[in-house]
């Protein structure tokens, strides 16, 4: 890439030239002044060669004497520069660009005023407003709260151990580390099984290995008295079976002395006794079957977590939903046939509006008064792109000198470019092909300015102004689609430009701007 010239002065109109708080001294006009060294050519005027009085400077960048551009005004209908020929303008709002203006800091809670030739070095280096990433955690923090961050907030920065142990970890993963912190308090892990001990876990490694016989007896005590709990339920088991098959043998008895009393029943005449012998065996045998009844229920009970048909039940809901998604499977085949189809056809009509939405985009913001005004939107999305390496710079769409004028555009590099990559944002002008570039003059001489716009009304903007070398391949006509472009590697740092109080990005947006100088262009 080709880079610009360095520029001292103001493009366009003369201004009076000062050394900001530094005493001006005044020399008489037409005075002759004996100097102790041979004074420099930058302290002469180029019109009368003397020492400069109330010095002024014009676009092109030639200083003079208050009386001799006045004289040089009065005596021309058009005033040309002496040494360029170039014309000497008189009006242009040029504070709004000035590098020696004072403007005030962008940042929020700065009251400074800097000149806005260092406006750029203030945002980057110096205002204690400013945000720079925490070297530890590589969040944004305010320049003057970064210590509090570091060592109150800062989640990556390294403590020591609030336990006291020899160990400094990461904020973040103290709770991780007081999980194995050997100063860390706590019971012996034996504690379940009765001991009560209680000590520092490197200790405890130590207690355990000296406990281990204790140990081992309090686990065996425990296990004792487990199976000693075990053989009792096992005994009142066998009890309650033995149980239930002695009345089991009860009413097969009393059933078999109910059929001979039903056989007597028909043999006998007395009806009333046989009646009342019959009710009492009915009674004995109705509370027996009540007493069946309870040992069943608590024989099962004791058998209730071996009981399976739940889980049989569950199976069977389970076998019966795969078969209603298996007879569904054709049909989704189907479906997604017809969907793929219809996809293709949506795809096919989106990238024709994707196409025509381009080309409306690009004649509604074509414009041709050698001004453009880019608004960049979506910065963050085209910014990890950049980083990312899928799309490492964009350009604007084409701007004109006039309506049969060069054809130009501005190309940006979120991520930078050459000595800018990776911390500043960096800003190219860009000679492209056009459709009259045989009636034009070539190379391309016109100056140009390239602005990063300050969008909180301050118009605190970033300016860098070059004029065009001739002999830059970056000027010549285009053999191609367009030229090498030519501009600003380290246009504006990203440490400026990003951080949260910045006023260049507002609602994820950025507008830059590009100026072409349209003097001696001539109209076709």
């Amino acid at each position: 890439m080709a880079y610009p010239e360095e520029q001292g002065g103001s493009p366009g109109g003369f201004i009076r030239q000062n050394s900001g708080s530094s005493v001006s001294l005044d020399f008489e006009h037409h005075t002759e002044y004996r100097f102790v060294e041979q004074l420099e050519e930058r302290y002469k005027c180029a019109f009368c060669h003397s020492v400069l009085h109330n010095p002024h400077q014009t676009g092109c960048g030639h200083r003079f004497c208050q009386h001799c551009i006045l004289v040089l005004r009065e005596s021309n209908a058009v005033p040309l520069c002496p040494v360029d020929k170039e014309v000497i303008k008189s009006h242009e709002d040029h504070l709004l660009q000035c590098l020696f203006q004072a403007v005030q800091c962008s940042n929020e809670s700065c009251q400074q005023s800097v000149l806005r030739k260092d406006l750029k070095e203030h945002l980057s280096a110096d205002c204690q407003f400013r945000e720079e990433k925490c070297i530890y955690c590589k969040k944004e923090v305010v320049v003057i709260n970064l210590q509090n961050h570091e060592e109150n907030l800062c989640p990556e920065y390294p403590v020591p151990c609030p336990n006291k142990c020899s160990h400094v970890i990461l904020r973040s993963e103290v709770d991780k580390h007081l999980a194995v912190c050997p100063e860390v308090e706590q019971d012996c892990p034996f504690k379940h099984y009765g001991c009560c001990v209680k000590g520092k876990r490197l200790n405890l490694k130590e207690h355990e290995n000296s406990a281990l016989r204790d140990h081992m007896l309090l686990v065996l005590e425990k296990n004792l008295k487990l199976e000693e709990q075990i053989s009792d339920l096992h005994k009142s088991l066998e009890q309650k079976e033995s149980k239930i098959q002695q009345l089991a043998e009860t009413v097969k008895k009393f059933e078999k002395e109910f059929k001979q009393f039903t056989q007597l029943f028909g043999k006998n005449g007395n009806f009333l006794s046989n009646i009342q012998v019959l009710a009492s065996h009915i009674d004995k045998s109705a509370w027996l079957e009540a007493q069946v009844r309870q040992l069943l229920q608590m024989a099962n009970q004791q058998q209730n977590r071996l009981d399976l048909r739940p889980l049989v039940e569950v199976i069977d809901t389970v076998k019966e939903k795969i078969t209603l998604l298996e007879s569904n499977d054709q049909r989704l085949v189907v479906l997604e046939g017809e969907t793929s189809r219809h996809d293709a056809h949506i795809n096919i009509h989106k990238a024709q509006l994707n196409k025509n939405e381009e080309r409306f985009k690009l004649l509604e913001g074509a414009c041709y008064n050698g001004k453009l005004i880019w608004k960049v939107t979506d910065y963050a999305a085209k910014k990890r792109e950049a980083l990312d390496g899928h799309t490492v710079s964009i350009f604007s769409q084409p701007f004109y000198t006039s309506r049969c004028g060069y054809r130009l555009c501005a190309r940006a590099y979120l991520n930078g470019d050459g000595s800018g990559k990776g911390t500043h944002l960096s800003l190219y002008f860009v000679v492209m092909r056009g459709e009259f570039d045989s009636l034009l003059q070539w190379p391309f001489r016109q100056r140009v300015t390239l602005m990063l716009l300050d969008q909180s009304g301050k118009k605190n903007h970033i300016v860098e102004t070059f004029k065009a070398d001739p002999n830059s391949s970056s000027f010549k006509r285009p053999d191609g689609e367009m030229n090498i472009a030519s501009g600003c590697p380290r246009f504006v740092a990203h440490s400026v430009l990003e951080n949260a109080k910045s006023t260049y990005i507002k609602d994820d947006t950025v507008f830059l701007k590009v100026t072409v100088d349209l003097t001696d262009l001539e109209e076709l």
